[in-house]
């Protein structure tokens, strides 16, 4: 049981990229609430600012009132200090509540946006990327991304501007004593710049494997009847340790760049305090320096502590910010489904006058992925399915039968060649038009954790996010979006009457009647994938879901591989009715589908062999009589895709 797809790589050069860069790609997210985290930074640069006033209050109370033995001076003093500490903390607290609202605006949007481009993006990237990798992308790293929203992004400008004023502050306090506070300015700025690399790499490898971990988890739990039917709870466990060890190694490497690092980062400037103190105190003796200039200026170094040495943790945030950057536009820049074909031009035929049905023209396919120059799955395949005609689809397994129904409603895009619905190019028509006209139903249905009624529901209007990307009309939804509670599927479907009778004659019509029996009939929720169903059951919901919108061009793949006998003729009853006021590509497996459909096509070697009527294609048809009699080759390939 393979457990996870490896890990996309990082881009070509992702260790040389700039952090700032990379970074600078939130601002379109961050530009709606720029006035508001602006002014939480510059509460903190205030609160910041304020916090080096203290010293300067030391300096008088030692030099004046304590010198001078003045307790009301020293009372005074006091009471300064206290108002400056509790001004400090009103400033910080209001910088904090400052940034909470519009952060969460960002985070939201931000994963909002993630979702819908995974909507729009085309069949062949979902294929390649483990469902886990994209999980991570919509939580750790938007998660990552809000962490450095709200602190390393405002305090590295906040540390950058304390340690300004406060470096000036020394260096009018005592230029000497400042010059010695400044000597490890310049081995930190270099030994920051390796951490920065070093720690980048290390941040884009742990979050990969978080990645890969995600995929490991969320694929144990929906295969869970499968690991404990087999057994194999304890390999899994095995895979799943290894996966965290792997993490776990990465995790500690990252925690010894950032220890080394803070460790450097406080040593040098405590050896350079050590060095002013000993040289300050000798200035005290002699006379060349006052106590309180000693005092304050030992303060404000004492005050840079924090700025100087948050750098190095300040640092890997930014880096583990800068690489979720990254993995999120990873995302956000792949190429989204294109709106029409390229081929769409002069010859695209307008609206017919007379219904054509379902055409494939000379129709071409090979996989994205494909290796160069292999054979194509579909080599120039023609086909016409006749107005209110049904067409059963049989061939081989491996054959690419649910490869050509996919084609129909654009999952796949054909490689050259057309298919047209009544005269019209389904590539030139906008997505929500096209599946607005075309109902699909897989052979392996995909139910969602809303009602039973919602799931069928999802099938009776077009994608509501104008665009078409939401899933195909009335499909099972395994190859589209989730439509959420289903509310925006059911516009334009009437008013409440309607969509309860449009929902009574789908699953009459799939002989669904157990969902009255559920314990709140349509409004039961399923549960995730469906499972507490049974298989038969959730492909009768996923064939209610096809036909009740009642659509004019219906395809469907094996829609009945999971009913019973009986079942199956009551079903087989009432689709008849359905594919009498459709057009439908039926992909068939048993004799009893095929006698659905009006006439049968046969697939072979990736073309359309044979056309005619089931009994046609028995007589005259070796390979057809082999497939409907169950005698076809064990070792073809699946037809996975």
């Amino acid at each position: 049981m393979s457990t996870t797809a490896p890990s996309p790589q990082p881009p070509t050069g992702a260790a040389d990229r700039s952090a700032v860069r990379t970074l600078l790609r939130l601002w379109p997210y961050v530009r709606p609430v720029r006035g508001r985290l602006f002014l939480a930074a510059f509460t903190a640069i205030v609160a910041s600012c304020v916090g080096l006033v203290i010293p300067l209050v030391l300096k008088w109370m030692v030099d004046g009132p304590v010198a001078h033995r003045e307790p009301r001076g020293v009372w005074l003093g006091a009471l300064g200090l206290l108002l400056l500490g509790v001004a400090e903390a009103v400033l910080f607290g209001l910088r904090r509540w400052l940034v909470a609202r519009p952060l969460a605006y960002v985070e939201a949007e931000m994963r909002g946006a993630l979702y819908g481009r995974l909507q729009r993006l085309p069949i062949a990237f979902h294929d390649r990327w483990a469902s886990g990798q994209l999980l991570s992308r919509g939580t750790t790293d938007l998660m990552l991304l809000r962490m450095f929203l709200a602190f390393p992004l405002t305090f590295l400008l906040v540390n950058a501007v304390t340690i300004l004023v406060g470096v000036a502050i020394m260096l009018f306090q005592d230029w000497t004593l400042g010059l010695v506070m400044l000597t490890p300015a310049v081995p930190l700025v270099a030994l920051s710049s390796v951490f920065e690399k070093r720690y980048a790499e290390a941040a884009r490898l742990a979050q990969d494997q978080v990645g890969d971990l995600t995929t490991v988890v969320e694929e144990s739990v929906l295969g869970i009847r499968v690991i404990k039917g087999f057994g194999r709870h304890r390999s899994q466990a095995r895979a799943f340790r290894d996966l965290s060890r792997t993490l776990r190694g990465t995790e500690l490497l990252k925690a010894r760049l950032l220890a080394t690092i803070w460790a450097l980062i406080m040593t040098l400037p405590e050896v350079a305090l050590g060095a002013v103190l000993v040289a300050g105190a000798v200035r005290v003796a002699d006379g060349s320096l006052s106590a309180g200039t000693l005092v304050a200026f030992l303060s404000t170094a004492l005050a840079l502590r924090w700025p100087v040495e948050s750098i190095g943790f300040l640092l890997a945030m930014s880096q583990e910010a800068a690489t979720a950057t990254e993995r999120y536009f990873e995302v956000m820049d792949a190429e989204p489904e294109p709106p029409e074909s390229p081929r769409a031009g002069p010859r695209d035929a307008p609206r017919a006058v007379a219904p054509d049905g379902l055409r494939f023209e000379d129709v071409v396919f090979r996989y994205p992925d494909a290796a160069p120059g292999s054979a194509p799955l579909l080599d120039r395949v023609d086909l016409h399915v006749r107005p209110g005609e049904s067409m059963a689809l049989v061939g081989a397994t491996g054959s690419g039968k649910t490869t050509l129904t996919a084609l129909v409603p654009r999952l796949h895009e054909v490689t050259s060649g057309r298919i047209t619905l009544d005269g019209r190019d389904v590539a030139a028509m906008p997505r929500e038009e096209l599946r607005a006209l075309v109902a699909v139903a897989f052979e392996e249905p995909t139910l969602f954790s809303t009602s039973v009624g919602e799931n069928v529901l999802m099938g009776a209007g077009a994608s509501g996010d104008g665009h078409g990307d939401g899933g195909t009309r009335g499909g099972d939804g395994s190859e589209g979006g989730h439509g959420g509670s289903g509310e925006d599927d059911r516009r334009g479907d009437g008013d409440g009457a309607d969509t309860a009778a449009a929902l009574d004659r789908a699953l009459s019509v799939a002989q669904a009647g157990f969902v009255h029996a559920l314990p709140e009939g349509a409004a039961t929720r399923v549960g995730e994938q469906g499972l507490s169903l049974s298989g038969g059951q959730r492909q009768r919901l996923a064939l209610a879901r096809a036909v009740v919108g009642q659509p004019k061009f219906l395809i469907l793949d094996d829609p009945l591989s999971a009913l019973d006998v009986h079942t199956e003729a009551a079903v087989e009853a009432a689709l008849r009715q359905v594919l009498a006021g459709a057009t439908a590509l039926i992909v068939a497996h048993r004799p009893s589908t095929v006698l659905l459909a009006d006439r049968v096509a046969l697939l072979s070697g990736g073309r359309i062999t044979a056309v005619g009527t089931h009994r046609q294609l028995l007589r005259d048809h070796p390979e057809y009589a082999r497939l409907m009699s169950g005698t076809d080759s064990p070792d073809q390939e699946d037809d996975h895709r």
